[in-house]
């Protein structure tokens, strides 16, 4: 989870986790001679906006209620966040409570710092886990082991503005559309300064376009690209892709993006964009973009049913943790339905539990995101451990296909090649 992160490889991950983040970036009062609960997580201390003085309200209602002393470790950084946590672990001093999100949950769990939580949801004061989406509860499970318990999530949709689509007499996207729906639409929503779609080269957002055209980027075990990421399917995807800049000319090369210096969906200079939940909050204050006026859909797609992810944020217990109890009833308390009514104001992700994200989803972009959301996938990196790097090298790949001219086939038996010898390397 990550506050509200800058980080540039993870930033918009962090923010499409940043609903437990926020709740990880604050303390309440100090309680003299009380029981103590340490709290680890990513972001910066000197947060003092709306939402984080909702945030630290909440701990205020567990520290006062419970009588424990929760003690948040802000730690900046994603990488300084993974670095520090696994160096208190080996040290057996990891703190009682431990942010998860997509981007630690692989290492944290693989390396054995959490403990399963499931003989804590089973017990007592336990949680019916049937309240939470089971494809989120998924992302951090191992076998019949639960190592932590969803706060809330972001899946990934296609942005739409709706005003731009009326004034060019095109038809708003529906599910199920196909990609040629899309690259017609992009076109006939291209004209002078106005771009169809803008694409940005953050696999992360890009990922959905493979699976949506029945490729993959790794094995289903997660153990080899060769003869998944360079095979026919997401090679045609991303000659897609590519198409739309180069040939089609609906969307900016990523040079030109770059150098225009802001966010063109939000300056209505483009019609659509990929981008998760999160993004509403940003929209609420764009410049030239009524929230009103925003309209989400599902990727295009080739298959049955479309298909997006859910990156998931969570809270977990240090395998060293020293108050076991405490951990688990703070854990308990924040992701409980009172305390996530509450919390879930912020709107930046989708509540884990079912009822609140239900109630919650007030409009209907909201709606649309919870229907997503119940069909929405694992995230590779929740499950790799080195996926990071084959985020690194997937970037390297779509840079060299859309900046540098090479040949998609090329690019990706080449990304294929370099992944599966980090595997071999691991």
């Amino acid at each position: 989870m990550e506050g509200l992160p800058t980080s540039s490889a993870l930033s918009r991950r962090a923010v499409l986790a940043a609903g437990a983040a926020l709740a990880l970036a604050g303390c309440g009062p100090r309680l003299v001679g009380a029981r103590t609960v340490r709290y680890a997580n990513w972001g910066s201390p000197g947060d003092d906006s709306d939402a984080m003085r909702l945030v630290r309200g909440l701990y205020e209602d567990f520290e006062l209620s419970t009588g424990v002393d929760l003690r948040v470790e802000n730690i900046p950084g994603s990488q300084e966040y993974l670095r520090k946590v696994l160096l208190s672990y080996v040290a057996k001093s990891e703190p009682d409570v431990i942010t998860l999100d997509a981007s630690s949950a692989a290492i944290f769990i693989e390396n054995g710092v959490l403990q399963d939580l499931m003989p804590f949801v089973n017990g007592a004061n336990g949680v019916l886990l049937e309240e939470f989406f089971p494809n989120v509860v998924e992302i951090a499970k191992r076998g019949d082991a639960l190592y932590a318990l969803p706060v809330d999530f972001n899946p990934v949709l296609v942005y739409y503005n709706r005003a731009m689509f009326a004034a060019a007499g095109v038809p708003e996207p529906r599910d199920g559309w196909t990609f040629e729906d899309f690259r017609a639409t992009a076109r006939a929503l291209t004209k002078g300064e106005q771009y169809g779609f803008e694409f940005a080269n953050w696999m992360p957002g890009w990922i959905m376009w493979l699976w949506n055209h029945g490729g993959d980027v790794l094995s289903p075990d997660g153990r080899r690209a060769q003869g998944y990421l360079d095979a026919e399917p997401c090679v045609e995807a991303v000659q897609f892709l590519h198409d739309l800049v180069e040939r089609d000319k609906v969307a900016p090369r990523l040079s030109q993006a770059a150098s225009m210096g802001v966010d063109l969906f939000a300056n209505a200079r483009s019609a659509m964009k990929v981008s998760g939940h999160w993004e509403l909050v940003g929209l609420a204050s764009a410049p030239k973009v009524n929230l009103d006026e925003v309209g989400v859909v599902s990727f295009p797609t080739r298959l049955e049913n479309p298909i997006t992810v859910a990156y998931e944020a969570g809270l977990a217990m240090g395998r060293h943790a020293r108050n076991l109890e405490d951990a688990w009833e703070f854990i308990r308390f924040f992701t409980s339905e009172a305390t996530q009514m509450e919390y879930q104001r912020t709107g930046i992700a989708i509540c884990a539990r079912q009822a609140v994200a239900e109630k919650m989803a007030t409009t209907e972009v909201k709606q649309a995101f919870v229907r997503a959301a119940r069909t929405a996938r694992v995230p590779w990196i929740a499950r790799v451990p080195k996926y990071d790097q084959v985020e690194r090298i997937g970037q390297d790949m779509m840079d060299r296909v859309m900046q540098h001219g090479t040949k998609p086939a090329e690019a990706l038996r080449s990304a294929a090649q370099q992944i599966d010898e980090v595997f071999r390397d691991a």
